[in-house]
């Protein structure tokens, strides 16, 4: 077996897409949303399972409205740490705020309305009745990753 000494170029279409691609996301921002990121789910992740806890005992299906309460927190935290540590802008803190809350909010409603279907179809199939909506919101975190990136930096930190 042998190995070419010129392995094959890019063709120049090629190389104009990886540069264009390259272009929305400078260097190291996409690696600090990611980890800010992973902070964040894990935040969210924690004060839903906290906000279930508390009033899965109050009210029938109380991981609805944990799920709401814990968004409204989750996403000033997330818009915090975006603002500081990814997109680094300066001032706007409202209107950014109020932005963040704009691309989280078709989220949220999504996530509202997946989150009993995704309970129902855990406990159907599963014998994890009592975690169904502790893994149902791990389930949904995932699902805005990408739109959320794409969303913050084309329109919450816009500059």
């Amino acid at each position: 077996m042998t190995v070419a000494a010129n392995p094959p170029q890019a063709s120049a279409s090629e190389r104009t897409a990886l540069a264009a691609l390259a272009r929305h996301f400078p260097p190291g921002q996409l690696g600090r949303y990611l980890l800010v990121g992973a902070f964040n789910a894990v935040f969210g992740y924690g004060t839903y399972a906290l906000f279930v806890a508390i009033l899965d005992r109050m009210t029938p299906h109380g991981y609805i409205p944990a799920s709401i309460i814990s968004s409204v927190l989750n996403i000033t935290v997330s818009y915090l740490n975006y603002k500081w540590f990814v997109f680094k802008t300066q001032g706007n803190y409202l209107r950014e705020w109020a932005r963040c809350v704009a691309v989280y909010s078709s989220a949220i409603v999504i996530n509202v309305l997946l989150l009993p279907l995704c309970v129902f179809v855990i406990r159907r199939w599963t014998n994890f009745f009592a975690a169904a909506p502790y893994i149902a919101g791990a389930v949904l975190i995932g699902s805005t990753t990408i739109y959320s990136f794409v969303g913050h930096k084309r329109f919450s930190f816009r500059t």
